[in-house]
C-alpha cells in the first residue's frame, strides 16, 4: 500500500494499493455515524463490499445507485441525492462515500460539497480516470446542456482509496480511455510516464500490466503536487488542463456520448499542434504526442466538419477570460505555459491538422 499525501487545508491521503477497501473506515474519520455510499448502478459487485466494511465498522450505511456515466452528472439526479439525505436525516457530522468512474465521484463529491454547505466525502474510484484523475483534487461538479462541469465547487476529499482490484473490471476502451490523462501527466510534469508507455504500450493498455501500479501512482502524484501548490485553479493547477479545451467541446458536441480520455487525447494533439504554429514547440514532439497516444490505442483526430461547433463550444470555456481564448500548451517537454487569445486563424490552422 501506498500513500500520497495532499497537502489542501488539513491535508488528505490517496490510499493505493490491491485489497485495500480496509483502509476505508480510518478515511472517514471519528464521529460519523450515517453514510450515503453513492454508487454507479452498474456496480453492485463492488459496491456490497464497500458498504459490508463500512457497516463492520458499525456504521449506518445507505447504498444509494445513480445512474451510470455521464447520465449521473445531472441536476435531476442529485436533486434526488439532496431529497434522500434529509430523508435519512444526514447531519454535518455524517459522509458520503463516492463508488465509482469520474462521473460518479464528481456527482458525490459536489453533493457532500452542497449538502449543509458541506459534508465528509471520501471517494473509491473505480476506473482507471478516476484514480488519476477526477478523484483527485477536490474538483466536483455537474453537467448543464450549456456545459460540462460548469456547476460545481472546490470540495476536497477526507481521502481517497485507489484498489487497484477494481481496475480488472473495467472494459478496455474505458481503461485505455483513463490512459490518456496518465500520458498528460507525462507531457506535462513527468516524462518517466512516456517511456514506461513507449516500452510497453500493450501492457500499458492493460489493467495487469507490469506498470500499472507505478503509471498510477506517478499519475497521482503529478496531480497531488499541483493541487497541494493551487487548490482552487488559480494559476499554475490550469496545466492539468492540458488537451480539455477542445476535449471538453468535443464531448459537448458528442452530447458526453464519447469518452472523456478520448477526447482529451484529440486535444492534447491539437494544443500540440497549435504551439508548433505559434513557434512554440518543436514537431518531433508533436509527432511524439500522435505517435504515443495511438500506441495504446487512443484516437488522435476528429471530424474535419465539426470545426464551427467546436469553436463555439470553446467559447464557454472555464480557463476563457471574457472573450479571450486560453489554452494550455507546452514549450518543451514538462514545460507548460500558456496561450492567450491566438489569432483565429491559427486555431483553425491547428484543427486543419488534426481532421480527418
Amino acid at each position: 500500500m501506498t500513500a500520497v499525501r495532499v497537502s489542501v487545508g488539513q491535508g488528505y491521503e490517496v490510499v493505493i494499493g490491491t485489497g485495500v477497501l480496509g483502509e476505508l473506515p480510518g478515511l472517514l474519520g471519528e464521529g460519523v455515524r450515517t453514510v450515503a455510499v453513492v454508487h454507479a448502478e452498474g456496480l453492485p459487485e463492488i459496491a456490497r463490499p464497500v458498504c459490508r466494511v463500512l457497516e463492520q465498522a458499525g456504521l449506518i450505511v445507505h447504498a444509494l445507485p445513480v445512474p451510470d456515466g455521464e447520465a449521473a452528472k445531472e441536476v435531476g439526479v442529485l436533486a434526488g441525492l439532496w431529497s434522500r439525505f434529509a430523508q435519512l436525516g444526514m447531519t454535518r457530522s455524517d459522509a458520503v462515500v463516492g463508488v465509482g468512474g469520474g462521473a460518479t465521484t464528481d456527482l458525490a463529491g459536489f453533493a457532500a460539497a452542497s449538502w449543509l454547505r458541506g459534508v465528509r466525502v471520501v471517494l473509491v474510484p473505480t476506473t482507471l480516470l478516476g484514480m488519476v484523475d477526477a478523484a483527485v483534487g477536490g474538483k466536483t461538479g455537474i453537467n448543464i446542456p450549456e456545459g460540462k462541469n460548469l456547476v460545481g465547487a472546490f470540495h476536497p476529499p477526507a481521502g481517497v482509496l485507489c484498489d487497484l482490484a477494481t481496475l480488472m473490471t473495467v472494459p478496455r476502451q474505458d481503461y485505455v480511455s483513463g490512459l490518456a490523462e496518465v500520458i498528460k501527466a507525462g507531457f506535462i510534469a513527468d516524462p518517466a510516464i512516456l517511456d514506461l508507455v513507449e516500452d510497453d504500450p500493450e501492457g500499458a493498455a492493460s489493467p495487469d500490466g507490469p506498470h500499472t501500479r507505478e503509471l498510477v501512482e506517478r499519475s497521482v502524484r503529478v496531480k497531488a503536487a499541483v493541487v497541494s501548490a493551487d487548490l482552487k485553479e488559480s494559476g499554475l493547477r490550469e496545466i492539468l488542463n492540458y488537451g480539455h479545451t477542445l476535449g471538453h467541446a468535443i464531448e459537448k458536441v458528442e452530447e458526453y456520448r464519447f469518452r472523456h480520455g478520448h477526447a482529451v487525447a484529440i486535444g492534447m494533439v491539437y494544443a500540440a499542434e497549435l504551439a508548433r504554429l505559434a513557434g512554440r514547440l518543436p514537431a518531433d514532439l508533436v509527432a511524439r504526442h500522435r505517435s504515443l497516444l495511438a500506441s495504446v490505442g487512443l484516437p488522435t483526430a476528429y471530424r474535419g466538419d465539426a470545426w464551427p461547433r467546436l469553436r463555439a463550444a470553446m467559447s464557454i470555456d472555464k480557463k476563457a477570460r471574457g472573450a479571450t481564448l486560453r489554452f494550455v500548451v507546452l514549450d518543451g517537454l514538462a514545460e507548460p505555459g500558456r496561450l492567450e487569445g491566438p489569432d483565429e486563424d491559427l486555431l483553425a490552422a491547428a484543427y486543419h491538422e488534426v481532421s480527418r
